[in-house]
């Protein structure tokens, strides 16, 4: 079980929807799941942009391992997940 308290309350339903269901999360998070350091800087909000150590944190000890990294990673993760529902 993925524990999300570890995120900003605002991001916490995007993830889960993300890792649970493969539902593609804004632009902001898809950044920091594709490992996109610049992007994620360029698209986070002030709260964000505070928090970027937690979510760095988060994907390392409590986000799957095959749910982040790269772009295609993460598109491979949302269609693995689309073909279960």
């Amino acid at each position: 079980m993925v524990n999300y308290d570890k995120l900003p309350l605002s991001a916490q339903g995007g993830m889960r929807r993300y890792i649970e269901d493969g539902i593609p999360p804004g632009g902001f998070l898809q950044a920091v799941l594709s490992d996109s350091l610049v992007e994620a800087y360029a698209r986070a909000d002030s709260e964000n942009t505070e928090r970027m150590r937690d979510y760095a944190a988060w994907l390392y000890s409590d986000c799957p391992r095959t749910a982040w990294g790269s772009q295609k990673i993460v598109q491979q993760w949302m269609e693995e997940r689309e073909s279960e529902r």
